[in-house]
C-alpha cells in the first residue's frame, strides 16, 4: 500500500512538472559554430542581469580549460565587495556538437544552466552570453574593458533577442587583486 501512494505521488509530481514547469519559451537563436580552442582563456565580466550567485560581486572573470575528455573546466572568480575573493569550479560540455554554441555548466551536480553564445566577435575577444529563459545575460571581453562600439552592438543584439537590457549591471573590474 504503501509503496503504490509512492509511486502514485511521483506520478503526480512529474505530470505537475510537465504541465507548469516546461512552459514554452520563444526561439533564441545563437551563433553558428564556436571553436572552442579559440575560446578557451579568461573572460571578464563587463555587464551582466542580476542574478543571486553573483550578487555584490564585481572584477569577475571566467577562466575555460580544455581537458582531454572533450568537456571544460570552469573557474568563476570574483571579488565580495571588492576585499574578499570568492572561486568556484565547475565544468562545461556541448551536449550536440551540431549545436556547439549551446553549452551546459554545472558547478553542482546534479543541476546544469544553460550557456549559449549569442553573439561572438571574430577575433574572440568579446562575447554575449545567455539563457532561453531570458533571465540570464553576460556581456564578457578577454579584456577588462570593452571599446564602446562593441558594446552597444551587443546591448542592441541582446534587446532584439528579448532580453531586459535596461536591468543590466556595469561590473567594475578596478580591482588591483
Amino acid at each position: 500500500m504503501r509503496n503504490t501512494l509512492g509511486i502514485k505521488l511521483i506520478f503526480v509530481i512529474l505530470s505537475m512538472v510537465s504541465l507548469f514547469g516546461c512552459g514554452e519559451e520563444k526561439k533564441l537563436l545563437t551563433v553558428g559554430k564556436v571553436d572552442i580552442t579559440k575560446y578557451a582563456g579568461t573572460w571578464f565580466e563587463i555587464a551582466r542581469l542580476p542574478n543571486s550567485f553573483e550578487k555584490s560581486l564585481n572584477c569577475v572573470s571566467a577562466t575555460y580549460s580544455l581537458r582531454k575528455d572533450g568537456k571544460i573546466d570552469v573557474v568563476n572568480a570574483g571579488f565580495k565587495k571588492g576585499k574578499v575573493r570568492k572561486e568556484i569550479k565547475g565544468q562545461a560540455w556541448v551536449p550536440n556538437k551540431a549545436e556547439n554554441a549551446k553549452l551546459k555548466v554545472q558547478f553542482f551536480w546534479p543541476f546544469a544552466g544553460n550557456y549559449w553564445i549569442l553573439a561572438l566577435d571574430s577575433i574572440y575577444m568579446s562575447a554575449l552570453v545567455g539563457d532561453p529563459s531570458r533571465k540570464y545575460l553576460w556581456i564578457l571581453s578577454k579584456s577588462k574593458q570593452m571599446e564602446k562600439v562593441q558594446y552597444k552592438s551587443f546591448l542592441q543584439i541582446a534587446k532584439e533577442k528579448g532580453f531586459d537590457v535596461s536591468k543590466l549591471i556595469l561590473v567594475d573590474q578596478s580591482c588591483s587583486n
